[in-house]
């Protein structure tokens, strides 16, 4: 028998998360560990809970979740533009929903790249008239 399974991809900086909604009692596993294990922060765990609360579907999914590359923040925004991709698939009709609250679109801020002649992508060296 099929398992009903919907999957959503999440990117943010330089992170990936690879998400997978399984109907469930609402667990949520970050690269085969609790959400409380993996991250330190409450306000990271409820950014990741935000698409699940503002659609209402908290506890009716568990989460499965392969992320990596950059930190604990860009993998917690991957994961939340992951999770919204994936009730998108559950639902068309959370579409406007999760559009108007943002979680659907890329945030596409990146770190900028070094310069030469620069010390940093806008820090140039000290100046000294003598």
């Amino acid at each position: 028998m099929a398992k009903v399974q919907y999957n959503g991809t999440g990117r943010r900086k330089t992170s990936v998360a690879r998400v997978r909604l399984v109907p469930g009692e609402g667990q949520i596993v970050i690269n085969k560990k609790h959400i409380d294990d993996y991250l330190d922060f409450a306000a990271l765990k409820e950014m990741i809970r935000q698409p699940l609360i503002s659609t209402e579907t908290d506890g009716k999914y568990d989460v499965l979740v392969n992320v990596e590359g950059g930190g604990s923040t860009g993998q917690a925004g991957a994961i939340r533009h992951g999770v919204a991709r994936a009730l998108l698939q559950a639902d068309p009709d959370y579409r406007q929903t999760l559009k108007r609250a943002g979680y659907l679109t890329r945030d596409s801020r990146m770190k900028e790249r070094k310069k030469y002649g620069l010390k940093a992508a806008r820090r140039a060296p000290q100046f000294s008239k003598r």
